[in-house]
């Protein structure tokens, strides 16, 4: 499913000297040139959510930054492998972009095979919102604390239940993270989706989550659920009160969901620092920052090198949670 995001035109003139500038084949003209023509964004997801958000909130003002149109791509299914592959085998010219979350790196661990692989075939380009996930219970259950959660999973190991968007989910790792780090036994109860996961938490068939804070914002506010920390290393501007887990009684536990930008690797460098400085100016735009955080989706961005060493080091930690666990898809 495809949409165009228009952007004012450049004009001929500064096409022709854009073009000039290509021809001297030096890496400061190419990234004055690029872009000449509109971007495709593939954005392996159904419409409407985070990482359609995201994409779309961000490269709408990058198309007017740059002066060029971007072509949004929704190419859901199998994960988002679907879509990924798509960007993988496309030209390393700056073209064909990937907007995908933290769960681009899951799946190199939960896919037997994939037909690309995850860190040699792409190239960071920036990240630009983090996913927040909040540990909510529901109001019948009698803690209000992350150590008071702790003290009676203790006391009633294998009784306490956590739902789940599935089998090998972000919020499945999220907690058996939790659950490794403070020597509880939690009882894991999947769902086909954050949708119904929430959905499962609220009726009473679990009485904990790890949840993306977008998806149960509304019911913090209305107190149909109990937040008692958020997941990331530093507190969500959108939960100012919620403290993280670690500060709130689990030193040292974070998991830091993402959504990126990604390139097909070998795309020239200059390309890439002109993608990353635009990504970089559109995240600082308050209107931008504020739609973003509407969503919950706090804005992120960053160098290359930095998205990089986050890919490293969350394809090392998803590797061990997931192994872990057990999950597969086959």
């Amino acid at each position: 499913m495809k949409s165009v995001i228009p952007a004012v035109p450049a004009t001929l003139g500064t096409l022709g000297s854009l073009l000039a500038c290509v021809l001297a084949g030096q890496p400061a003209a190419i990234a004055q040139a690029f872009p000449s023509k509109p971007l495709r964004v593939v954005v392996p997801w159904p419409p409407g959510g985070a990482n359609d958000i995201a994409g779309r909130t961000v490269m709408l003002r990058v198309a007017e930054q740059v002066g060029q149109p971007v072509v949004i791509d929704n190419r859901g299914g199998a994960g988002g492998t679907i879509g990924t592959d798509q960007v993988a085998k496309s030209p390393a010219d700056g073209y064909t972009l990937l907007v995908q979350s933290v769960t681009h790196v899951a799946n190199a661990h939960l896919y037997q095979k994939l037909p690309y692989d995850t860190l040699r075939d792409f190239a960071p380009v920036a990240l630009l919102t983090a996913q927040t996930a909040v540990l909510v219970v529901h109001p019948l259950l009698p803690v209000r604390s992350v150590k008071e959660f702790v003290a009676l999973a203790r006391a009633r190991p294998d009784q306490l239940m956590y739902s789940t968007a599935g089998n090998g989910s972000i919020p499945h790792l999220s907690m058996a993270l939790f659950g490794s780090m403070t020597s509880t036994k939690l009882v894991h109860v999947p769902y086909k989706g954050g949708g119904p996961q929430v959905v499962g938490l609220l009726g009473g068939e679990a009485q904990a989550s790890l949840a993306t804070i977008a998806s149960v914002i509304a019911h913090i506010k209305t107190g149909r659920l109990r937040p008692l920390g958020v997941a990331s290393g530093r507190r969500s501007p959108t939960l100012p009160d919620v403290p993280t887990i670690a500060e709130a009684g689990v030193p040292g536990y974070e998991l830091s969901p993402w959504i990126g930008l990604l390139a097909p690797a070998a795309t020239p460098r200059a390309v890439i620092d002109r993608l990353n400085a635009e990504v970089n100016r559109a995240l600082k735009q308050p209107d931008v920052a504020s739609t973003l955080s509407a969503q919950a989706l706090d804005p992120w961005g960053g160098t290359p090198e930095e998205f990089g060493a986050r890919l490293k080091a969350d394809f090392t930690q998803y590797g061990k949670l997931i192994a872990m666990t057990g999950a597969r898809v086959e």
